[in-house]
């Protein structure tokens, strides 16, 4: 609550922001299509305010074609033209988009991202789907999800066939909408026109699977005092599992010899290069015979130390010895039976047989069945001549499954009487003075979301105010609610944890954390390692899980706009606002996680919390000239807007620009603006989560000085290891280090940023062509992030100042006295404020229209080239990731459409550049099995083409078309690298297609 004088300051904050602010509008709208370019107007005459319209940008009324805003126009047919489905396809592959990497149902199933799996949204510039706002109808839609990471709009919840329009704001605009609209704002424009229309659609890829279908049906109706229109579809999303492709089902390590033929290794059963996804199967043994006995053994010195059964006998047939039963020094490893062998993966020979490829990673999902059905009405009737009420509802339901599989494993010692009381009762043949872990593999690792979204909108506008026809005011109430459930096949922890180092049986007992009767598990069957899993284990050891998320906003927002008064170039607009915004999340995982009972996951607890939004804005449009010597037109805005938020407190932010029409021809235009975003609700308030990753995956210091050596690590990395007093050959043997991330309420502060854009527009008379190039640069401060349990600790130890590094602050290691000297102990990787983010770049669009006497051809150019991507990093470490995986610095598209009476030919080109990781990876030498090769540390330039034809009969029209015409594949890097995201030997980012070559169909009838 405010007290009086708080009151009086506010009220004071509204007048002054009615006084001096607005936003900038900067360029003509460059729609995606040639229908809206306009043809050179006959009659200069004002238009009436009845033709104006709110451009998305800007809360003036302003003619839709003269609002000169930085805008890009696609309509619903741009993206049938290409065969997309829905809307996210088409969005995610725009250039303002395709330059950054995207969170898709693909690679939401793949990685755990924000909003759970199966979510799609949108990240502008790269800076992310928190800091691109999304409206839907011009007002801010709520986000929908799972898990406690929920915070954007998921563009599941809106299907094509509503939509008439998207327009892309490519400019900063906190000051006209508020917090989220960092990297610019997406405006969802649903469709309006009376009649109905029943739309289906089918997609099917020509190597089968991944089959895409929609059916939607929508009707308009307009009568005397208003109009309704609802809109119903249905949607699925046949799987691609990566078996599917033969580019996402084989892991091979694609390096290559000095000559560029293939350095892979043959795997002898198949004739084919070794897949090396996932060892599965293994029996892992750690030796300690070196340190009893004469301090001999007969395995390698080296880990990993590999058992492998021998299946089918193509070890045997390949040259290989048993491990052996027996030997002459009871401390030598021993197998139970002659189908035992070692395979050392250091080893060519060997390394080729070792258990790497299982048949469950193929049936793993790569895109997710996923199924969404829709309703979406809106309405508007007229309470008088100049009120009008409107609302709008929206029903959405996803359900999306994926087919997984993992490892687990169990540590136990051997069966011999070599420890005393320890030897495991159950390792019978099993000898040698020996820590055994086998390592059985399990597709009991599913997983599902089923989320329902409604989201209602009811509101009041008129056409006067206070009896002024140049005055309009819109004023509306929105609620969206987001509720659903996540379920996940798991592990018992306590099935596994308390069988750990066993020595005797377990029958009679009950499991620790459950309860439930305890079985004895033959961890070493054969048969259980390679995942065919008896049923009394499986239902010991295995279950399942649901969590549940809600999310609930509720909003009000009312703006007035009109003419204050006339200037000799023309009258001074303005619009007033005020926005007020509830939000609120609760998470709760299923019962297993929130009793720790999950192996080898994170361990959560319920996430919670709420935050209230107040806000006044304004914006003052102010044209300068007019039809003068130096300017046609020149118009200066501002916007301004003070925000207050219950969990942060306030902020204000501005933006200011100039739009100079030169002549009919040249255009210029330059704004600079602030934005402010406050920390979202998961940010603040995520519950603690625990879990775990290996030494090695995070400490660069291991075996410091032999990774020197050989150019593995650099040298500032070995001199800081060194200087935190830590011995150059530790092996990083031992427990795994814990992994803490959280919400960082109290902690974080509020983002900040600045957003700069000069352009220059050009639109000659004497031909339909436009031309945009405009130069952008955002700048966030103080952004939010969460860096990685490796990028925290690398950082450290690559820190140019490491005795004042602030990321070493954020982890732990053991002392030289603990159990498991040195090793990581704590990382503690919750979200902080993370110093800067620039991004700069130039965008080019063009437009071209030519009618020939036997039909009509338009040409559309976009195309989007980044200057710099970088991330500092608490004022040490710089992270460029310009023309890097998922990064590339030049992405476009360019299509034709040509239209002849009834029929309609569209060619569309859609460019991908290369990108580059070798600087990136260094000096570090480049092997493989201990071979120096040469690794594929880049990705080509990629150009996907797509062809579609259309004839109209009257009411009915069919479209065919293929998508992906020359079959592009995404391209193949060296995995073993590191370097790139990868699913089998293939660049795995969103600018690259997954499915390959597909043929569709749309037919659309309207009556």
């Amino acid at each position: 609550m405010y007290t009086p004088i708080e009151k009086g300051r506010l009220l004071r904050s509204t007048i002054l922001a009615g006084l001096a602010v607005a936003s900038l509008s900067g360029a003509p709208v460059f729609a995606q299509d040639a229908e809206q370019i306009p043809e050179q107007a006959e009659d200069d005459a004002e238009p009436e305010t009845s033709d104006r319209i709110v451009v998305t940008g800007s809360r003036i009324r302003r003619d839709g074609f003269n609002s000169e805003i930085p805008l890009d126009v696609f309509t619903a047919d741009d993206a049938a033209l290409e065969g997309n489905v829905d809307i996210a396809d088409f969005l995610q592959s725009a250039t303002v988009a395709a330059g950054s990497a995207q969170v898709t149902s693909a690679t939401s199933s793949q990685f755990v991202q924000n909003g759970g799996t199966g979510v799609e949204t949108l990240s502008l510039r790269g800076l992310g789907a928190n800091r691109t706002l999304v409206l839907l109808n011009g007002r801010r839609a709520g986000p929908a999800g799972v898990r406690g990471g929920v915070s954007a709009f998921d563009l599941n919840v809106i299907p094509l066939a509503a939509i008439e329009r998207v327009e892309v704001l490519k400019d900063g605009a906190s000051s006209i909408y508020g917090s989220d609209a960092v990297a610019g704002v997406v405006n969802i424009i649903t469709r309006q026109e009376e009649g109905g229309t029943i739309d289906g659609f089918i997609s099917v890829p020509g190597d089968g699977a991944a089959e895409q279908y929609r059916l939607s049906a929508s009707y308009g109706w307009e009568f005397d005092r208003g109009g309704f229109r609802v809109t119903l579809d249905a949607f699925q999303q046949r799987e691609l599992a990566q078996g599917d492709r033969d580019y996402f089902s084989c892991g091979e390590p694609y390096v290559f010899n000095n000559d560029g033929s293939r350095a892979d290794l043959i795997d002898p059963r198949t004739g084919r290069y070794s897949c090396e996804d996932l060892y599965w199967g293994h029996v892992w043994v750690y030796d300690y015979a070196p340190f009893f006995g004469d301090g001999t053994t007969n395995l390698p010195l080296q880990r990993p130390r590999l058992i492998q059964y021998d299946y089918d006998g193509s070890l045997a047939a390949n040259g290989l010895t048993p491990i052996g039963t027996s030997h002459a020094n009871p401390f030598w490893f021993t197998a139970p039976t002659d189908d035992w062998f070692l395979v050392d993966p250091r080893v060519p020979e060997q390394r080729a047989l070792v258990n790497y490829d299982h048949p469950f990673q193929d049936d793993s999902s790569m895109v997710p069945e996923t199924e969404r059905y829709t309703i979406f009405a809106d309405g508007h009737f007229d309470v008088t001549d100049s009120i009008e009420l409107y609302g709008e509802a929206l029903l959405n339901r996803r359900e999306t499954y994926v087919n997984s599989y993992r490892q687990y494993w169990i540590y136990m010692y051997n069966g011999e009487d070599l420890w005393g009381a320890y030897p495991d009762p159950f390792a019978a043949g099993w000898g040698g003075m020996n820590e055994l872990s086998p390592t059985p593999i399990t597709d009991h690792n599913d997983s599902s979301v089923s989320i329902d979204y409604q989201r209602f909108v009811a509101g009041l506008r008129g056409d006067t105010l206070f009896g002024l026809d140049t005055w309009s005011w819109d004023m509306a109430f929105q609620v969206s609610r987001s509720e659903g459930e996540y379920w996940d096949q798991r592990i018992y922890a306590d099935a596994i944890y308390d069988q750990y180092y066993r020595s005797g049986s377990c029958v009679g007992t009950l499991t620790s954390i459950r309860g439930a009767p305890c079985i004895d598990v033959d961890w070493l069957d054969p048969e259980l390692l390679r995942g065919n899993v008896p049923d009394d284990v499986a239902e010991y050891a295995f279950g399942e899980e649901t969590g549940r998320t809600i999310y609930d906003q509720r909003s009000f927002e009312a703006v007035a706009s009109g003419e204050v008064f006339d200037l000799p170039a023309g009258a001074v607009a303005m619009a007033l606002g005020v926005h007020y915004r509830e939000d609120e999340i609760n998470d709760t995982p299923g019962e297993l996680t929130l009793s720790g009972n999950v192996w080898n996951s994170s361990v959560a607890g319920i996430t919670a919390g709420s935050d209230t939004t107040e806000a006044i804005f304004g914006e003052l449009s102010v044209p300068l000239l007019a039809d003068s010597r130096f300017a046609d037109s020149l118009e200066l805005t501002v916007s301004g807007r003070y925000t207050d938020v219950e969990s942060y407190g306030s902020g204000e932010t501005y933006k200011v620009g100039l739009n100079w029409a030169i002549n009919d021809v040249v255009r210029l235009r330059a704004t600079h603006g602030t934005s402010f975003r406050t920390p979202a609700l998961f940010e603040l308030y995520l519950s603690n989560q625990t879990g775990f990753l290996g030494q090695r995956t995070i400490d660069p210091c291991i075996d410091y000085a032999a990774n020197l050596a050989a150019n593995v690590i650099s040298q500032r990395v070995a001199d800081n290891c060194a200087a935190d007093g830590l011995p150059d050959d530790m092996s990083g043997s031992g427990a795994a280090a814990t992994i803490v991330t959280g919400g960082g309420f109290g902690v974080l502060e509020a983002e900040t940023s600045e957003a700069t854009n000069i352009g220059i527009v050009l639109t000659p008379q004497t031909i339909n062509f436009r031309l945009s190039i405009d130069y952008y640069e955002i700048e966030v401060n103080d952004e939010v992030s969460r860096l990685g349990a490796p990028g925290i600790v690398g950082g450290c130890y690559n820190s140019e100042d490491f005795a004042n590094e602030p990321l070493c602050d954020l982890f732990t290691r053991n002392s030289p006295t603990d159990p498991g000297p040195y090793l990581i102990n704590t990382v503690r990787d919750s979200f902080i404020n993370v110093n800067s983010q620039i991004n700069r770049g130039v965008d080019i669009n063009a437009d071209y229209l030519h009618q020939f006497d036997f039909g009509d051809l338009s040409v559309n150019l976009s195309a989007a080239y980044q200057l710099e991507d970088k991330t500092d990093l608490l004022g040490g470490v710089v992270a460029d990731f310009n023309g890097e995986g998922g990064d590339p610095k030049l992405v476009g598209d360019l299509s034709f459409t040509f239209v002849r009476n009834d029929w309609t030919a569209y060619w569309g080109m859609r460019y991908v550049g290369p990108t580059s990781n070798r600087e990136s990876y260094g000096i570090a030498a480049q092997t493989y099995v201990g071979q120096p090769v040469n690794y594929k540390l880049w990705t080509e330039t990629t150009i996907y083409h797509n062809v579609s034809l259309q004839r109209t009969f009257g009411d009915w029209s069919a479209r065919v078309g293929v998508s992906n015409v020359f079959d592009e594949h995404p391209p193949s890097v060296t995995a073993i690298s590191g370097e790139y995201n990868t699913v089998g030997r293939s660049a795995f980012y969103s600018q690259y297609d997954w499915f390959g070559r597909r043929f569709f169909a749309n037919i659309v009838r309207t009556f």
